[in-house]
């Protein structure tokens, strides 16, 4: 009888997180919650039990080593194996360059980038602890593409997430370990709309005036659903993809092209 798969989400507990958590399941991954929320985690992994999967709840400050380590060493004592992290955890900040603030700039390296750097660095000990390979997947955006107006620090800390996948992946890849990335565009997610919301605040207009200017820079001409999402994650997460690593897939519904 095969091993059961074991995967963490960190950030799991919405949004995205949520999205790829319960696709995870699906999947017949046993499924590792990382999230600071305890209760929306546990809301997640009660979704997931009910539908007949395996969940665990971790509560994770990705911008801290020792938590991650903690919650990837929790999940194999628990779940007896690990074989994929997706390093989804992430935070934006609206401000313009002549803005931003000292502690804005370190709370967003500390976790887009150190919480990536912190989950690539985790799961790749635990794969080779654990004698085989694995797969490693960060969330980066569009804007880790092209560098957008208003949110200069997110987009750099993407920009770095992307280096930080290609880098690894050229690094790991003799352990049969992939590291690949994932490039959303505008998400129909609560931390959108609080985007929306403070964008609109600020320009003096209404969130369905900003949606309108996301929607309008679409080719599909859609915000994309968490569930999108996950369906790329749930492939790069699959032995489908053993071929491919180092790379950033464009998930924005046709924002930017290169």
């Amino acid at each position: 009888m095969p091993k059961q798969k074991v995967a963490l989400v960190t950030g799991g507990g919405s949004g995205m997180g949520a999205a790829i958590s319960k696709r995870l399941a699906q999947d017949d991954f046993a499924v590792t919650i990382a999230d600071l929320n305890e209760e929306a985690a546990n809301k997640v992994a009660n979704e997931i039990k009910e539908n007949g999967g395996k969940a665990r709840v971790s509560v994770t400050d990705v911008s801290a080593r020792d938590s991650v380590l903690k919650a990837v060493n929790d999940s194999v004592e628990e779940f007896g194996d690990f074989n994929v992290i997706v390093n989804n955890a992430g935070i934006i900040m609206n401000a313009n360059i002549d803005e931003v603030t000292p502690e804005q700039y370190q709370k967003s390296f500390d976790i887009n980038v150190g919480g990536v750097l912190w989950g690539i660095q985790v799961a790749a000990k635990t794969f080779k602890g654990l004698g085989h390979g694995g797969k490693i997947i960060n969330t980066t955006s569009q804007a880790g593409i092209k560098g957008n107006p208003g949110i200069s620090v997110y987009s750099a800390t993407k920009f770095a997430v992307r280096g930080l996948t290609q880098s690894a992946a050229q690094e790991l890849g003799e352990y049969g370990i992939n590291v690949n990335a994932y490039a959303p565009g505008t998400v129909a997610t609560d931390l959108a709309k609080k985007h929306m919301k403070e964008l609109a605040e600020k320009n003096n207009t209404t969130v369905e005036e900003i949606e309108k200017t996301f929607t309008d820079q679409i080719a599909v001409g859609k915000l994309t659903q968490p569930e999108e999402i996950a369906n790329v994650v749930s492939f790069l997460a699959s032995s489908d993809s053993d071929q491919i690593t180092g790379q950033t897939i464009v998930t924005d519904g046709g924002m930017v092209f290169h």
